[in-house]
């Protein structure tokens, strides 16, 4: 197998702590989707990371998908539980933190639009749907030591791939004194050898 990506997006990131987390062997491939000679429509015709690439050359994408995939191709240790309300749970937790990614890549992309061309107002909405999440995730969170249930799932890896993008992109953001049990379980996770070794860069 071979995932194709990048060291900065939140989505691959995903992907990457939970191969690490169920000791998957996949060969890294960087791909910078944003340039002119990138063939990544190739393999995913959005035009978007990450992709899974099987052996027989088949592609899964999106994160979401290959996380599922990973989980059920490796199922000691499950990270998204089988079935029921604790799968549902779990997925909420992982939808809520990739729609603040998607807010907070889409302020990054409308910030370095031109000046002249930029929609203060759009930045904002998006900021405000940041805040709303992180918001969310803290009551959510509240003082348990993981998101859902008693054991560390695919709900931590996604929110603590989007609080990791945030630190990287908009350290201006200070959740981590606005929301101090997020910071307490983002400390957690980056003592994991599956977030320390994706640090976005």
């Amino acid at each position: 197998m071979k995932l194709i990506g990048n060291h900065t997006s939140p989505y691959v990131r995903k992907v990457r702590i939970v191969l690490s987390e169920k000791k998957t062997e996949c060969e890294f491939v960087i791909s910078d989707v944003w340039s002119a000679t990138t063939d990544i429509e190739h393999s995913n015709p959005l035009g978007k990371i990450p992709v899974l690439v099987l052996d027989d050359n088949t592609c899964i994408y999106d994160s979401r998908v290959i996380v599922e995939y990973l989980d059920s191709r490796a199922p000691i240790q499950r990270l998204i539980p089988e079935g029921g309300r604790e799968r549902i749970e779990v997925k909420v937790w992982e939808a809520l933190a990739d729609g603040l990614q998607d807010a907070a890549i889409t302020m990054l992309l409308e910030g370095r639009r031109p000046e002249t061309e930029r929609s203060p107002s759009w930045i904002n909405r998006q900021a405000r749907k940041v805040d709303a999440a992180l918001a969310s995730m803290s009551r959510s969170l509240g003082k348990n030591a993981w998101c859902y249930g008693r054991n560390f799932s695919l709900a931590d890896i996604a929110v603590g791939s989007a609080l990791g993008y945030l630190a990287f992109r908009f350290p201006e953001n200070h959740w981590q004194k606005t929301y101090p049990n997020l910071r307490t379980l983002y400390e957690k996770l980056m003592q994991r050898d599956s977030f320390k070794s994706t640090l976005p860069q």
